[in-house]
């Protein structure tokens, strides 16, 4: 069953951050059996992580602050980091000599994650020093917390600059600026307290890799998306424009195609039947090219019916037309009239209902938006794994689950699967404190982008 929303709730209110050191313990215990039982990772494999050993040394004699900014392609990436920080990082300190109090970090989370995982996750990840962030605003609560911890707080700071989890394994979507900000702000307020620490921002990638190539699973899934979509046995071919390396992956890439351009097709019919969205024409000489461009036309007709619902202005990129509209919805959902110690007649509270469900009816669009910011179209024939198939067709899975009215989460497991995490250089941000006084916003962007090229170099060539 999907979860819909058809009752409207009180605000959505910050979770401040409330570290427990005693459930950092019990969860350090936990969390390796609980990752067993809830996950396919069998294995964690960390490389440089000297360099985070080093720096942990460091910060805790009071010798440096620093925000952890890593990639974030799947929901079992805080397990990793988990594993990191916890095990891998105290490990390496001792070979290296450096005698590390306990590990932790802070981190960001989103505000509406509790709203699906349930509200003990909430709870959970204040306790483990947590701060709640709203995506979709300028959340000038949870944005004063997370600049305090950053120059005082007792851990370093992490969280996933890309915003949420895009599906890849090896596409970095565009960063938000709230790291380099954040990182800034940490440098300012240092400077203004007379203080000489140095402000890094540690990049870290996060992949993950199939023990054994999944082929049958990836055969087996598409079997089944073929079926719910209407296209089982379907004689319709694709033949791609390059050589693939056997025939068994031909004929899948074929098939994959078949199906992204059938559902294509779908929407296309039910977005132009619905709300008038005029379809591109003409066709261009590289069938995957054109079924990008009519992918891109889509989720942009998508979005625009959202944002007309909303009354909001298609401004920005695709991810921050998605905060706003998220924003939006939860605005009409989660109301400050209707905390507890208020009341309501019960003709106002059916008509609160009416409104947050059809606010989430409309937010229904940019979920599934959401899934495809990162779809290329070309992603899996410039390199066929079974990695990039495995992706896309979860992808896919998503969508027609989203179609079907359902919840797309938990995914279908695919295989046994071991997390690659990569620790970069840090990137100094108290050398560009001159730029930041020239220009702040030069200075942030600049930053941002040599982020984003820091997580790219940090991606490990999956070919097999």
């Amino acid at each position: 069953m999907t979860n819909a929303i058809i009752r409207a709730q009180p605000p959505l209110d910050f979770i401040p951050e409330r570290f427990h050191p005693w459930v950092r313990r019990f969860v350090k215990v936990a969390l390796p059996g609980w990752v067993r039982w809830q996950t396919d990772l069998v294995n964690i494999k960390v490389s440089n992580a000297e360099v985070l050993a080093q720096l942990y040394g460091d910060f805790q004699a009071g010798k440096n602050r620093f925000a952890i900014a890593f990639r974030h392609p799947a929901p079992e990436d805080a397990y990793g980091l988990a594993h990191l920080l916890w095990h891998v990082v105290p490990q390496s300190a001792k070979q290296l000599g450096i005698n590390l109090q306990p590990v932790h970090s802070h981190f960001i989370y989103d505000r509406g994650i509790p709203l699906w995982a349930g509200n003990w996750v909430g709870k959970l990840c204040s306790r483990l020093g947590g701060v709640s962030i709203q995506r979709g605003k300028l959340d000038l609560v949870a944005l004063k917390s997370a600049r305090q911890l950053l120059a005082n707080g007792r851990f370093p700071l992490a969280a996933a600059p890309e915003g949420g989890n895009n599906g890849h394994n090896e596409i970095v979507s565009p960063l938000e600026p709230g790291v380099s900000q954040l990182s800034f702000w940490c440098v300012e307020d240092l400077v203004k307290a007379e203080r000489t620490e140095p402000v890094y921002i540690v990049p870290i990638g996060i992949q993950y890799r199939y023990i054994n190539p999944p082929w049958d699973a990836i055969d087996h899934l598409l079997s089944q998306l073929e079926t719910r979509s209407g296209i089982a046995g379907s004689s319709k071919k694709f033949m791609p424009p390059v050589e693939l390396p056997t025939a068994q992956i031909t004929n899948l890439y074929g098939r994959l195609y078949r199906l992204a351009e059938h559902l294509l097709t779908l929407m296309e019919g039910y977005y132009q039947q619905i709300y008038g969205l005029e379809c591109p024409n003409g066709e261009a000489a590289d069938a995957n090219a054109q079924l990008a461009t009519r992918l891109q036309h889509l989720l942009n007709g998508a979005l625009d019916v959202a944002e007309k619902y909303f009354d909001l202005r298609p401004k920005g990129s695709v991810i921050d037309r998605c905060r706003r509209l998220e924003q939006a919805g939860w605005e009409r959902i989660f109301r400050e009239d209707l905390r507890d110690d208020m009341a309501i007649s019960a003709v106002e509270r059916g008509l609160a209902d009416r409104i947050a469900e059809e606010a989430d009816l409309r937010m229904w669009h940019m979920r599934l938006v959401e899934s495809f910011v990162a779809v290329t179209g070309r992603y899996v024939l410039e390199k066929p794994t079974a990695e990039r198939f495995a992706e896309t067709v979860l992808l896919l899975t998503d969508m027609v689950t989203r179609l079907q009215g359902g919840n797309p989460f938990p995914r279908p497991s695919l295989g046994k699967r071991e997390a690659l995490l990569t620790v970069g250089e840090p990137i100094c941000v108290s050398d560009r404190w001159s730029d930041y006084k020239q220009s702040r916003r030069k200075a942030v962007a600049a930053l941002t982008k040599d982020l984003q090229g820091a997580l790219e170099a940090l991606i490990v060539d999956s070919g097999e």
